[in-house]
């Protein structure tokens, strides 16, 4: 058994605590050596942030998210003990956690933590695909020439340094496969580090619930469930040919993955497909200029990332949610792909006026789709208006002072409304 010390780096071949220091924090595993892909995902990221920031919730339940009407972002491990989770609807969990301190997102203060985090991945590794602001896969084959150290001393060492430097802690999957690793950082959420080998393709997975499975939300869960599937066992009973009948494509996915075979390779960097955003009112709204309002601030935020990107929208899209739930999409193809708010808002305007009078609604969101580089398009200027011509210029202009003077320096009166 080759086992390593998370606390004073040793490795020895035994079972137990550490025999230099004593620690019980030991990661033992017969094929330690030969692992190579790790998943990392900080420990819940938001919340660790709030606590991070604000020494006083340190020891009180945090909750990341909006008001009454909106979601959980993110639940620290206090409230989470009481059942409190992510995407959970506000008002069950503070049923749940009543003396939770709710905190709004703040991805302004989140996404230059995200980014040194993201530093120092990459300088263990280049092959690291981020997945999230919060979690990463990195691939350490080859690793140890560089370093002349084996994978499993590289990533305690990258934890012990995330901790150091930044003051939050990360969970840590090591397997040969993302799938395995992915399933390995949560077993001993927080601060944990775990590992799967072949060994456990039959001895522990088995016994897991199909929800750990990467890529099964509710719906799906409840598609199986429903058909007797509960857990990865269930799934292995079953022959290749009988999942596909059942399940199309993603019956031939299920069949490998409870043999713990994923044939995803990494990706070092993921092509986004669309960019979104959308917000639940603490009140429902039906009148227009009011939609119209909140529509343009979020597709100034949707453009802006587009623009950050480099990348246009060949299609709009429009998400409205009524007071009893029911979702609303709207899309609309335009003529020439673009990330300009001014040229987008037009096109949601119209969208709106269509389907405004179905309200109330809770909840607006708007999205750009079918996303291209933004170098392959061309802006046929001739074919454009003097009016368009200088809103144009007049968006690029805002664009630039609101990047040197922040976000709020210039506020148009659409968004007053």
């Amino acid at each position: 058994m080759i086992s390593l010390c998370r606390t004073c780096e040793f490795e020895f071949q035994d079972d137990g605590s550490c025999p230099r220091c004593h620690s019980p924090l030991v990661i033992a595993h017969p094929e330690l050596n030969q692992f190579t892909i790790a998943h990392v995902d900080c420990d819940a990221f938001f919340a660790s942030v709030e606590k991070k920031l604000n020494p006083s919730l340190q020891d009180k339940p945090v909750i990341v998210g909006f008001g009454q009407r909106g979601v959980v972002s993110t639940a620290c491990y206090i409230a989470r003990i009481k059942g409190v989770k992510s995407a959970m609807p506000m008002y069950k969990a503070l049923q749940l956690c009543p003396e939770a301190v709710v905190v709004k997102p703040r991805l302004n203060t989140y996404t230059p933590i995200s980014k040194e985090i993201k530093k120092i991945m990459l300088h263990l590794t280049p092959s690291v695909e981020f997945v999230s602001s919060d979690e990463a896969y990195l691939d350490l084959g080859g690793r140890f020439s560089a370093h002349k150290k084996n994978p499993a001393l590289l990533l305690v060492k990258l934890t012990k340094r995330i901790e150091s430097e930044l003051g939050l802690t990360v969970s840590v999957g090591l397997s040969y496969n993302r799938y395995l690793a992915k399933i390995a950082s949560n077993l001993n959420k927080p601060k944990g580090f775990a590992v799967i080998g072949k060994s456990e393709i039959e001895t522990l997975l088995p016994s897991f619930s199909l929800r750990v499975i990467p890529g099964i939300g509710k719906t799906f869960l409840k598609t199986l469930n429903c058909q007797g599937l509960y857990t990865i066992a269930d799934i292995k009973a079953l022959s290749q040919e009988e999942l596909e009948e059942r399940f199309c494509s993603t019956g031939a996915r299920l069949w490998h993955v409870a043999r713990g075979i994923d044939f995803q390779k990494q990706k070092t960097s993921r092509s986004i497909q669309s960019i979104s955003n959308e917000t639940t009112f603490s009140v429902d709204l039906s009148d227009l200029a009011q939609l119209e309002g909140h529509a343009w601030r979020l597709l100034v935020k949707v453009s802006d990332r587009a623009k950050k990107k480099k990348c246009v929208g060949k299609t709009v899209i429009l998400k409205l949610k009524k007071t009893n739930h029911t979702v609303l999409t709207r899309q609309m193809t335009l003529h020439i792909p673009t990330n300009l708010a001014s040229q987008l808002f037009p096109v949601v305007q119209s969208l709106l006026k269509k389907t405004h009078e179905q309200g109330p609604f809770r909840l607006l969101g708007v999205g750009l789709k079918d996303l291209i580089d933004e170098t392959t398009v061309h802006h046929h200027e001739l074919l454009l208006s003097p009016l368009e011509k200088l809103e144009i210029k007049a968006e690029l202009v805002s664009d630039s002072i609101r990047k040197k003077y922040g976000a709020d320096a210039l506020i148009s009166g659409r968004a007053l409304k």
